[in-house]
């Protein structure tokens, strides 16, 4: 499909039939209205399409007594599918070019979460098993493509928007900034899809070489001899989108660490130790390590990688781990190697809330159960209060700005059920009346809110919501939600 078409077609469908469900009176809580209408895309306009994926819809539909909740569900968890999904054979092989939504380019970390919560269904239908088999295949072509970028186009030959950023980005690379998690959401997908299906087809001579080049890549920015090849600089930008020293970052001691210039949120590091990405990256190692077990793929390769990742996990266990003066014991957000240190968090994934979603840690260990603290507190200077709701927010859309994907990660991490609740309750109240999840939201005012089309916060609504339904399907009937 010509991509210009296929942009401009699932902007005008992203948000369905209808924009405002029929209005009327509802006897739940705050709810406004009795019938909601699909905001889906009419089923001849839907990007992709799974008899798995609607069969879950009605399943978990049917166990939502709210009726608010469960239109936003059946609005949210396609969405992905429904309106981002460019999926072809291209040289006997799938391939699936997964755009964020409102912007015409694939990140590596988004379209990794965007097509998650479909993962469990890789052996119930071969059409996801495809579509994710599909994305790997993508994601080898942009790894080769550039290690240090976190955005492509389909067509590798496209020249950026951005094209006056230094160093210019290659053909094909909407974005060159360098981000940790880039290349670990391409290690998870992987490992994950293997696991789930057995099948380790994907495990070609280029993917191959696309996995050495990530490990390779995490080794060039430990900057042992305190050098990089990697720069960055940009023309009228906020300060807040780019680094220090047109991208080298703020001077460092070397830990063992790898440098990430940019976070997840696609804004400069102040410290370039970031430390959820940096453990991201040691979760990644180790599945790394155990893919190239697999038959003795690389025995000595796979021993490499466990050994990286051990290292980099005991430097963060060394300067990561900070005393705090409320909270005791908890994890840096950004630390440099000196012994200084930002105690912050950032709604996008990898996040310090996000730990024991990702991997490597459980929402009991007590490091995390202490950060978590720190992080819902008036200490952690980017948590918001507001009139609509509270939250973790982003430099990246302003200081007032709460993100649903933060109260969504709140949410699928906590152990409280009350506190499950009350983000459930959050993320109702919020939506501005579209039934679909945003970027972010004005504290004190949700319909004052950034990007209506930002599906990898759609399907990880859903995602929260079959968490529940599967752990704890008696919160999906309460009346008060």
């Amino acid at each position: 499909m010509n991509r210009r078409s296929f942009l401009i077609n699932n902007s005008k469908i992203a948000l369905g039939v209808s924009l405002i469900p029929t209005t009327g009176f509802s006897m739940y809580g705050n709810a406004r209205f009795t019938k909601f209408i699909s905001n889906r895309p009419p089923k001849d306009k839907r990007t992709f399409k799974s008899e798995a994926v609607e069969e879950i819809i009605k399943e978990v539909k049917k166990s939502i007594v709210n009726p608010e909740l469960a239109w936003m569900f059946e609005n949210c968890y396609p969405n992905t599918l429904d309106t981002t999904v460019d999926f072809e054979v291209i040289d006997g092989k799938p391939d699936s070019f997964v755009i964020t939504g409102d912007i015409d380019a694939m990140w590596l970390r988004d379209s990794t979460a965007q097509v998650w919560p479909y993962m469990p269904l890789i052996n119930k239908d071969p059409k996801i098993k495809n579509l994710i088999l599909g994305l790997i295949n993508r994601q080898v072509k942009c790894v080769l493509t550039d290690p240090y970028a976190n955005a492509f186009f389909k067509d590798l030959t496209r020249i950026s928007k951005w094209s006056t950023d230094i160093p210019t980005p290659k053909p094909g690379v909407h974005e060159r900034k360098w981000e940790i998690d880039s290349l670990c959401y391409f290690i998870r997908l992987s490992y994950h899809y293997y696991k789930i299906s057995g099948d380790k087809s994907f495990m070609d001579s280029d993917w191959d070489k696309a996995a050495r080049l990530v490990v390779g890549t995490f080794r060039t920015e430990q900057r042992e001899d305190g050098t990089s090849p990697y720069s960055f600089s940009r023309e009228h930008s906020m300060t807040v989108g780019l680094a220090q020293f047109y991208g080298k970052g703020a001077p460092t001691k070397y830990t063992g660490l790898i440098h990430s210039i940019f976070r997840p949120s696609d804004d400069g590091t102040l410290l370039p130790y970031l430390i959820p990405s940096n453990i991201f990256a040691y979760v990644s190692l180790a599945q790394l390590s155990e893919l190239y077990s697999i038959d003795d793929k690389d025995v000595d390769f796979s021993k490499e990688c466990m050994s990286f990742s051990t290292q980099v996990k005991s430097a963060v266990e060394k300067y990561a781990i900070k005393e705090h003066q409320d909270f005791g014991e908890i994890y840096a957000y950004e630390i440099d190697g000196f012994g200084n240190a930002l105690f912050m968090d950032d709604a996008n994934v990898p996040s310090l809330m996000s730990l024991a979603y990702i991997g490597g840690h459980s929402a009991n260990d007590l490091i995390y159960k202490n950060t978590r603290k720190f992080l819902v507190s008036e200490s952690n200077p980017w948590f918001l209060r507001g009139k609509a709701a509270e939250g973790q927010s982003s430099p990246h859309t302003g200081r007032e700005n709460i993100w649903p994907m933060g109260i969504i990660l709140r949410g699928i991490t906590s152990e409280d059920e009350n506190e499950i609740i009350m983000c459930l309750k959050m993320l109702k109240e919020t939506h501005a009346d579209t039934g679909f999840m945003h970027e972010s939201f004005h504290k004190d005012d949700p319909f004052n809110f950034s990007r209506s089309w930002f599906a990898w916060a759609n399907t990880l609504f859903g995602e929260f919501i079959i968490k529940v339904y599967n752990e704890r399907p008696w919160i999906l009937k309460n009346n008060s939600l």
